[in-house]
């Protein structure tokens, strides 16, 4: 058995039967809850109760960790990596939805749907991961409805961003879609004056193959749009490293 499947075995066990963790281990665990966003504007005293339910793991690049159609028994944090959340087709071609790093987390509204994931999960780097039983959240939203409350206003945030996104794919053109991701990768976005213009310099933080599939393009039709912004002198490509020699020019080319 290997490292993925161990920890998508001890995932799906609803029931810790491990003994209970050191005061001083679960304050550690708790101030690392504190980062996800479904924990926004909660205090560390509600915050504390979910440490009991989380479970520390590793997985490596390339590990799945979860497949569409695996229960779910829980959310899990990122503590340091990233993971790629994607449809596959029967044929096999790939969708990227989401690219997610430290401090975010994925899971959560199938898990509040108690269905079914209905992508898939890979680890795009070598990770560290916190996953958080379900049955303890569902403990606490039953115990305290101000909670609850809380929840949905954290899940609201997630939704907001999704439709942005959804926004993004049907109504701005595939440059626009690169140049706001680059903006949006440091930082940089539109609503953003503390710096506008100016040299900057980004890394990509995966492969222009996969970062295309997240923004609804071809790799081909990405490639080429990077090759315009080359030709307009907007930005400067070394592998994953895109430099910027003005910063205003770039954002001034936004529809």
């Amino acid at each position: 058995m290997n490292r993925c499947d161990e920890f998508c075995r001890a995932a799906m066990q609803d029931t810790d039967t491990s003994e209970p963790a050191a005061p001083g281990e679960n304050t550690r665990v708790a101030q690392l809850l504190a980062s996800a966003s479904l924990f926004a504007g909660l205090t560390p005293a509600e915050i504390a109760p979910f440490a009991r339910g989380a479970r520390e793991t590793s997985v490596t690049k390339g590990d799945i960790l979860f497949h569409r159609g695996d229960a779910c028994t829980g959310f899990h944090l990122i503590l340091s990596g990233q993971i790629k959340l994607a449809f596959i087709s029967a044929e096999g071609n790939e969708k990227v939805v989401e690219i997610l790093s430290r401090g975010q987390s994925f899971g959560e509204a199938v898990m509040f749907m108690d269905k079914p994931y209905v992508v898939m999960a890979q680890a795009l780097t070598d990770c560290s991961l916190l996953h958080i039983a379900k049955q303890v959240v569902f403990d606490e939203m039953g115990r305290d409805p101000i909670f609850c409350r809380k929840i949905i206003a954290g899940l609201s945030r997630r939704l907001h961003q999704l439709m942005s996104d959804v926004e993004s794919y049907s109504l701005r053109s595939g440059r626009d879609r690169i140049i706001g991701y680059l903006l949006r990768e440091e930082g940089l976005g539109s609503d953003d004056d503390v710096l506008t213009t100016g040299p900057v310099s980004i890394r990509l933080p995966t492969s222009k193959g996969i970062i295309a599939s997240r923004l609804n393009l071809t790799q081909e039709h990405f490639s080429r749009i990077l090759h315009e912004l080359i030709e307009s002198g907007l930005i400067q490509v070394q592998g994953r490293n895109i430099h910027v020699p003005d910063l205003g020019r770039l954002r001034a080319t936004l529809s």
